[in-house]
């Protein structure tokens, strides 16, 4: 039966049994299993969703971040430089925090391991984000993962207000504003469904973006937690030591 030692020098023991039954010459399947610390995986996915939460409600705080169905984005093109910068630096640094707490937290001395409990990390994290935008947090976490629960081509999203109708002994005056009011809706929600395509499209790609920035993050968070040095030659320099 394997044993196992967890902790930061992480070493493991194998005894294998080969059947007396066994042709001469037979091989046997060994499985060598990463241990996994879910401790440290449910701190820093926890610290990744705080940090998510933080940057997010910075951004909205200096203007970064424009919500609401008004603000949605059917251009890429008219998208502000400043909002982009922001939202791709606080999708790759929120789970940078969240890769590295983990592998900190689990005392991890190989880059292998901690890259991969960063990644967990993320894994744990996801789902719990698609939960909070379904709650309705999705705005305190920026105009990115907002579109992981939201839909932007919704007609109960519609910034415009239809007019109502006056009553039948209104004037004539009225029943010309109601007029002009009711075609002026119309003409706003023909470009709002006309719209919607790219908008979902966008809102989609910002959405995809944000998460495999975050993997990208995590990773490399736990890859720093390490201390071993960030190259990926030092793999085979390590092994070439050993």
């Amino acid at each position: 039966m394997p044993t196992m030692t967890d902790g930061p020098v992480q070493t493991r023991v194998e005894t294998i049994t080969i059947p007396a039954e066994a042709p001469a010459g037979a091989t046997v399947q060994k499985w060598v299993p990463w241990p996994v610390n879910w401790s440290a995986v449910w701190v820093g996915a926890l610290s990744a969703l705080a940090a998510v939460m933080i940057f997010g409600l910075i951004g909205i705080a200096v203007g970064a971040h424009l919500l609401g169905p008004e603000h949605r984005v059917v251009d890429l093109k008219k998208m502000g430089i400043g909002a982009l910068a922001f939202s791709v630096f606080a999708s790759f640094l929120a789970f940078v925090i969240g890769g590295w707490v983990a592998g900190k937290v689990a005392g991890i001395l190989r880059s292998e391991t901690a890259m991969l409990h960063g990644g967990i990390v993320w894994l744990v994290a996801v789902p719990a984000l698609v939960l909070m935008a379904g709650l309705g947090a999705g705005s305190a976490m920026g105009a990115w993962y907002s579109g992981v629960a939201s839909h932007p081509g919704s007609d109960q999203a519609t910034p415009f207000e239809r007019p109502e109708q006056p009553a039948p002994y209104a004037s004539q005056t009225e029943w010309q504003m109601y007029r002009e009011d009711r075609a002026k809706y119309e003409e706003n929600m023909k470009r709002w469904r006309d719209e919607t395509p790219k908008a979902t499209r966008n809102a989609a790609i910002g959405t995809i973006t944000a998460l495999l920035l975050g993997l990208m993050g995590s990773v490399l968070g736990g890859w720093m937690a390490s201390g071993e040095p960030m190259t990926f030659t030092h793999t085979r320099h390590r092994t070439a030591s050993a």
